[in-house]
């Protein structure tokens, strides 16, 4: 593949039905057995679905009662939040053993880039076997790989031979591996997009190389030129350590709809306590600050206000949250309450990929 950027070695690896998997690690007796992490069947919404229960059609973010409809036997467990980050940073561990230049997603999965890496191995594949090697026998769970020239292509790869398994995409297979690849498959288009590409003709990578720019940012706004330089293999965004966190939320749905604001307002302080809890422990506070309020009938409603100054004070930020609260009439009954603080006091300093870590030749062993 010939290009005017330099490529990097990229892994991106994803751990398989993480919170699920830990549970069942933690509790044997839940092996083999269709698990979803969860609120519970009554109200709660799946946050994690072992495989057992995915191949009923259970799927994280799905409502717990559609969950329980779609697999009878299957078995809700509490989220154990604390837990996940506590393996999660052992997981981080070994990957810092391999390179500093390590972009966590969230709990469970993150990039590395392996062009320069601690081990002297000049393969990206073999690094990426070993680390999933070493995540299972040193913490018995089961990872996925994408190995590429890029964060997009890793990514895309990752989710290739899951669970337990890794894809290499090598520099010249990546505009065939492109090509062939349906338009669900990429990153970043959702159901709603997917349905509007099908519209226009478009249903494989082959398909969404053919249309122009113009013809894509026409229909697809902002997102048009990405799709249009992805789908050639060009993604430069580096491994970025130390992402800048850009906000920080807690949120809580409930048992029963709440219709009074008196009850809601004790539910905000709880809220707003976890999240002053959260500040404190990242060092953290922000200048805007926005209720969530998702009603029973589903429909989502924000309203937010940006202070002068920052803040990171429970009772201040709740003193904030009632204004916002009585802002205007509830629409319906609510079933969940969310705070978040944002235009956080972290600053715009990046850390970028060091220059020797990309300037390498075109074509290298992957």
């Amino acid at each position: 593949m010939e290009t005017d950027f330099p490529l990097r070695k990229i892994i991106h690896v994803d751990m398989d039905a993480f919170y699920a998997s830990v549970e069942q690690l933690d509790h044997p007796e839940l092996k083999g057995l269709p698990i979803a992490v969860g609120g519970g069947e009554k109200r709660g919404v799946v946050a994690a679905a072992s495989y057992e229960a995915r191949k009923f059609g259970v799927r994280s973010a799905m409502n717990g009662n559609l969950a329980k409809k779609k697999c009878p036997q299957l078995i809700f467990v509490k989220p154990r939040f604390v837990r996940y980050k506590e393996i999660s940073l052992k997981i981080r561990a070994i990957f810092y053993e391999y390179t500093d230049l390590v972009e966590p997603l969230s709990l469970d999965e993150a990039y590395l880039d392996v062009t320069v890496n601690k081990k002297g191995n000049p393969s990206a594949t073999l690094v990426a076997g070993e680390i999933r090697r070493r995540i299972h026998q040193e913490l018995g769970l089961t990872a996925s790989a994408g190995i590429s020239i890029n964060k997009f292509i890793a990514k895309v790869a990752s989710d290739y031979n899951k669970p337990n398994g890794q894809k290499t995409v090598n520099p010249e297979e990546v505009h065939s591996f492109l090509e062939n690849l349906d338009i669900r498959k990429f990153y970043g288009v959702g159901k709603v997009t997917a349905e509007k590409m099908y519209l226009l003709g478009i249903f494989t990578g082959k398909d969404l190389k053919e249309k122009t720019m113009e013809f894509l940012e026409d229909n697809f706004g902002k997102s048009g030129s990405f799709y249009y330089q992805v789908v050639r293999g060009i993604h430069k965004s580096p491994v970025r350590p130390n992402r800048i966190q850009k906000s920080v939320a807690a949120e809580h749905t409930f048992d029963e709809n709440l219709s009074s604001e008196i009850f809601m307002l004790e539910r905000l302080e709880h809220i707003a306590q976890e999240v002053g809890k959260r500040l404190k422990k990242s060092g953290l506070a922000g200048k805007t600050i926005t209720l969530k309020i998702k009603y029973s009938d589903f429909t989502l409603q924000t309203r937010s206000r940006t202070l002068p100054y920052f803040v990171a004070d429970p009772f201040v930020i709740l003193d904030t949250i009632k204004e916002l609260l009585y802002q205007e009439k509830m629409e319906n009954s609510v079933r969940l309450l969310g705070i978040s603080l944002s235009n956080l006091n972290t600053g715009d300093k990046k850390v970028d990929v060091p220059e020797e870590a990309v300037s390498i030749q075109l074509r290298f062993e992957f």
